[in-house]
């Protein structure tokens, strides 16, 4: 009999402590609003699972959160979102990766779900996730994608969150049999589909989705190969390729330009983003360090630099910021990309060592320009024709990235 009692006894043999124990330990009134339906469940956990609970009941106060509708009532009301993965990460809520640059979360009653909803639920993120996909689909139903005049698709749901349709390719993907599929969400109401030959038309329309009130989710086209989704690899000279690559630096500068919003003005200067045209047609992102401050600078294909008094000193290749070894960048801590202050200001020595993309007389030229409107266009042509191709192209053994070799100045991007 004692063999039995040892096999069937419960592990939990100290006393559990209760929900009242609980709360009061963390400082949480006992009587809080809103409690009352997870009593009954609390009675069935066991010991580690309570003080798990009850942490996760502190995470969603400390969050300023409120607590999750009752789940008989909130398993019916289930929405994913995709939204930007930055956003995604400076929200806080519970959210996975879905593809570069999107995020999946979830919405529950209309709210964002925090992550300590599933713990006080019980329940796992894949269940969540899997009914929300579910009522997704069921809400999908018969709802067809229009054909545009221009030839494209555009996904009507009625519910303004029709790129979260972008999550169920099977609604959309038998639409161009034999065809490569394009994709593209530019804001939360709007998802476009296009076939290869068509592509300007999706430009269109991504454009017109860009400049709408909605909230912006991504520019960048995405790509169906097999069954998963990326970013359109489109290589020069493909006549979309550029535009590609300004439509990912814009969704890149977007989350730097909310970062700013937020940055500790106490850590030094965020340092400007904007883009340039080469000679070559290509679109670089420049970030601009000041000297006089802390800068935090953004991973930028290149940097400019300026003086205390305001003089243009040249722009230099962001890569081979390394061979400044008295320079020594440090992570930000905040969501989004990847930013690293930088104390001092490099002398004109120490600029000397880094490979120039132009120099301080082209840059001032290139400034001037800009200042300018509407002439600047054929001052900063001109320049670009009097960048020394040698001092630009770059060695095999160079840090920088083999799709900015050889690269020379140009006109400023109009954005």
């Amino acid at each position: 009999m004692a063999f039995f009692s040892r096999l069937f006894a419960s592990p939990d043999r100290a006393p559990l402590p209760s929900l009242d124990e609980v709360l009061a330990s963390r400082g949480i009134p006992v009587d809080m609003p809103g409690l009352e339906p997870f009593r009954g469940e609390f009675q069935h956990l066991k010991s580690t699972e309570r003080t798990h609970w009850a942490d996760a009941l502190e995470a969603t106060l400390a969050g300023g959160w409120p607590l999750p509708p009752d789940w008989l009532d909130a398993q019916y009301d289930l929405h994913p979102e995709v939204v930007p993965l930055w956003m995604a990460e400076r929200d806080g809520f519970y959210y996975r990766p879905h593809i570069e640059g999107l995020a999946l979360r979830i919405r529950v009653c209309g709210q964002v779900m925090p992550a300590p909803w599933l713990v006080l639920w019980g329940l796992s993120a894949e269940d969540v996730t899997e009914r929300a996909m579910d009522q997704l689909r069921e809400k999908s139903k018969g709802r067809p994608f229009r054909r545009l005049p221009s030839g494209i698709y555009k996904g009507e749901f009625e519910d303004g969150q029709a790129a979260s349709r972008i999550l169920l390719p099977e609604l959309w993907a038998g639409l161009f049999p034999g065809q490569n599929t394009f994709v593209a969400v530019p804001t939360e109401d709007c998802l476009l589909l296009a076939p290869q030959v068509i592509l300007p038309k999706l430009l269109e329309g991504i454009a017109a989705g860009l400049a709408g009130p909605g909230r912006r989710i991504a520019g960048t086209i995405y790509q169906q190969v097999e069954h998963h989704l990326l970013p359109a690899n489109l290589q020069d000279p493909h006549p979309i390729a550029q535009p590609q690559r300004e439509l990912r630096q814009g969704d890149v500068a977007e989350a730097y330009r909310a970062q700013e919003a937020v940055l500790p003005a106490a850590l030094g200067r965020p340092a400007p983003i904007g883009l340039l045209r080469t000679q070559q047609g290509r679109s670089v992102s420049l970030a601009t360090w000041e000297e006089g401050a802390p800068v935090l600078l953004p991973e930028t294909d290149l940097v400019a630099f300026i003086a205390a008094d305001g003089r243009p000193l040249g722009i230099f290749f962001r890569q081979t910021l390394p061979r400044l070894t008295t320079f020594h960048g440090t992570p930000v801590d905040i969501w989004g990309p990847r930013r690293l202050r930088y104390e001092g200001f490099p002398t004109p020595e120490q600029l000397d060592r880094l490979e120039c993309f132009a120099t301080g007389e082209q840059m001032a030229a290139l400034l001037k320009g800009t200042k300018e409107a509407p002439a600047p266009r054929p001052s900063t042509r001109a320049l670009a024709n009097q960048a020394n191709p040698g001092a630009l192209s770059a060695q095999a053994s160079s840090p920088v990235p083999a799709h900015l070799r050889g690269l020379s100045l140009g006109v400023q991007n109009d954005d």
